[in-house]
């Protein structure tokens, strides 16, 4: 069929050559930041679960001959750690670790960056300062915990000249304040980036609603509760999953400072299966271990995607709202 014979209306309808082009292009791009992924994911992760699945169907360790000559053993392994007292306080230990940590953290760096997304003399100094917590090794950070929180070190005498009262804690030793004694490790060492998710956020922030309010009279406080805060919802909500996500994985920092220890006062689920995995030789219980966290971390994952989709079709809405609130501050 020639052009001629197609109706003017369908005529208009065809995508001209330049937007065919882009959608071209936009496709190509695509496709060139994904490819790569897909193909990690296929000749890399891929082959490793299905490996990790086969071990946590069968029972073998290294004592065994070889691996590919295992017994299988179902589900066994899976009843096995699910009925684990140890690996049921592992779990406990890693969601309050996860979760004092990530508030920690939030308000933190949530306070740092409302004093600083204004523009402000020397600025830039205190970037640099609050960021270089984020930039240090983690095992770096653990071996100078070490030497700075022996019950006779340099915090706590310090401490003691400040307050003109003995204080020794044992922090590395007690098994009650050890693990909040990593909490406080990864919030010092995590805070800044929480700092650099909210500054962008209220750096983002539109600022027309904020000025209609003060110029209607609003209050500082009543333009941050009733503005500022409700924009930034889903910028909040992305922090705080992030920073839990990566929480729940934290390991460097525990082992090299405890090893799980006082006990299993600071035995966290990454600790555990190490443990389990690399010092007891019980590959296969690890391996089902493993599934069972990466299951647990999926659900976390699917839960906070629902939860950042709603959060996403309400940001225009609330955008909305915003712009007409500031009347209602009067």
């Amino acid at each position: 069929m020639s052009v001629a014979a197609v109706p003017a209306a369908q005529v208009q309808a065809l995508p001209s050559t330049r937007e065919l082009s882009r959608r071209r292009a936009i496709t190509r791009f695509r496709w060139s930041i994904l490819g790569p992924l897909i193909a990690l994911l296929v000749f890399v992760l891929m082959p490793v679960l299905f490996l990790q699945l086969y071990f946590s169907l069968h029972q073998w360790t290294v004592y065994l001959g070889t691996w590919w000559d295992a017994e299988y053993v179902g589900l066994e392994l899976f009843q096995e750690v699910l009925t684990d007292p140890r690996f049921g306080w592992a779990v406990v230990r890693s969601l309050s670790f996860a979760t004092g940590s990530t508030i920690g953290c939030f308000l933190i760096g949530f306070a740092l960056a409302y004093l600083m997304y204004k523009p402000f003399r020397g600025q830039a100094f205190y970037y640099i300062i609050f960021i270089l917590p984020m930039l240090t090794v983690p095992v770096v950070v653990a071996y100078t915990a070490e030497m700075m929180l022996y019950q006779s070190g340099p915090l706590n005498d310090l401490i003691t000249r400040i307050i003109g009262i003995e204080f020794k804690p044992a922090w590395l030793t007690n098994p009650h304040i050890a693990l909040p004694t990593v909490m406080l490790l990864e919030i010092w060492n995590w805070a800044p980036f929480s700092f650099i998710i909210m500054l962008a956020g209220l750096t983002a922030i539109p600022k027309e609603p904020i000025e209609a309010a003060e110029i209607l009279g609003a209050s500082k406080w009543r333009i941050f509760w009733e503005v500022q805060l409700p924009l930034l919802r889903p910028v909040i909500f992305l922090a705080l999953v992030l920073r839990f996500l990566e929480a729940m994985a934290e390991f460097p920092k525990t082992w090299a400072l405890l090893q799980g220890g006082p006990g299993t006062a600071t035995e966290t689920l990454p600790v555990y299966i190490f443990l389990t995995t690399w010092q007891y030789f019980q590959i296969s219980k690890g391996a089902a271990m493993s599934y069972i966290v990466m299951l647990l971390m999926v659900v976390i994952v699917l839960f906070a995607i629902r939860l950042l989709r709603r959060e996403k079709r309400s940001l225009d809405t609330m955008y909305a709202k915003a712009a007409a609130r500031p009347q209602e501050l009067a």
